[in-house]
């Protein structure tokens, strides 16, 4: 295995970020293909106001996904292995050939609406750096009930951790984190409670609507969200896709598990870099690649010179 492709998640938005694709074929059709999908005009997803919405982010951040690793597919740059976090999980389903773009855009759309639907304001996410998963639960459980609900939502690596939960419980939650020498700890841009147990009505949702959609087996190897392994088959994809949304991403372990199998160059796809950084501090013996950041072109010309040995 040499090359993965990481999709990322909500909170790696910008202002413009499709504006900001790379020039290529691929993206343009992809853009267009979302425009008839949605029956919409894409390009005015991505504007401030707009990127208030949960759905219009997930639906940018899915468009941007594939439009990239299109375009890396059509200069002959293929993953042996995708991985997605979050919502950069359909993005990921989509590369593997599991999921189609338009099943996958209409999927998103309605599950952006359903979270947003389901908790409009008064919640979000919270990132934590410098504890681990045993100090942040700590802190969650001992914060946390039933008035103030706050869970572990994300395991990006080993020291940085990810909390949803409801506004108030979210500001104590990241109070006591500085307090016991968190080095950061502050609101993420999502503003609902993704990756646990309050979105199990959303997940039902999905899983319901994903079920009366054939997949196809996929043809490279895909990093699940909920359990941080290695799946094979499009049955054991759906599930993942349905149910993520309520359960905790463990990021971390899916990276580990991509180095173990033989990964060796890592490309992140637009707009993301949190990924590409967390690669380059934890496995320094292999290479990371943010396209947002150095381009569609330097990729390709990384990817080859690996593909040459």
């Amino acid at each position: 295995m040499t090359v993965a492709f990481l999709f990322p998640g909500q909170g790696s938005q910008s202002a413009g970020l499709l504006h900001q694709l790379p020039q290529h074929s691929e993206v343009t059709r992809t853009i267009q293909e979302a425009g008839a999908v949605l029956g919409r005009d894409v390009g005015a997803l991505d504007n401030v106001e707009t990127l208030r919405s949960t759905a219009a982010v997930q639906e940018t951040l899915l468009i941007a996904g594939v439009a990239t690793a299109r375009a890396l597919m059509a200069e002959q740059v293929h993953p042996a292995a995708v991985a997605g976090m979050s919502i950069g999980a359909f993005g990921a389903a989509v590369a593997c050939g599991t999921l189609s773009f338009a099943e996958a855009l209409s999927l998103v759309h309605l599950r952006g609406e359903l979270m947003q639907t389901a908790f409009p304001s008064g919640f979000g996410l919270a990132a934590i750096e410098g504890l681990n998963e045993v100090q942040v639960e700590g802190i969650v459980d001992r914060i946390a009930t039933v008035a103030l609900p706050a869970y572990i939502s994300n395991i990006n690596a080993p020291r940085q951790i990810v909390v949803a939960g409801s506004d108030r419980a979210l500001n104590a939650v990241t109070a006591q984190a500085r307090q016991q020498g968190a080095r950061r700890a502050e609101r993420l841009a999502v503003s609902v409670p993704s990756h646990c147990p309050l979105l199990q009505p959303v997940a039902d949702r999905i899983e319901q609507l994903i079920a009366k959609i054939p997949l196809r087996p996929p043809s490279a190897t895909y990093l699940s969200n909920r359990g941080g392994r290695a799946l094979y088959d499009a049955e054991a994809i759906r599930r993942d896709l349905a149910t993520n949304v309520a359960h905790p991403v463990r990021w971390y372990d899916a990276l580990a598990v991509l180095r173990e199998l033989g990964t060796a160059l890592f490309l992140e796809m637009p707009p993301g870099h949190v990924s590409t950084h967390i690669v380059a501090e934890l496995f320094p013996d292999v290479r990371a690649v943010s396209i947002a950041d150095q381009g569609l072109r330097y990729a390709t010309v990384v990817a080859a010179n690996y593909r040459t040995g």
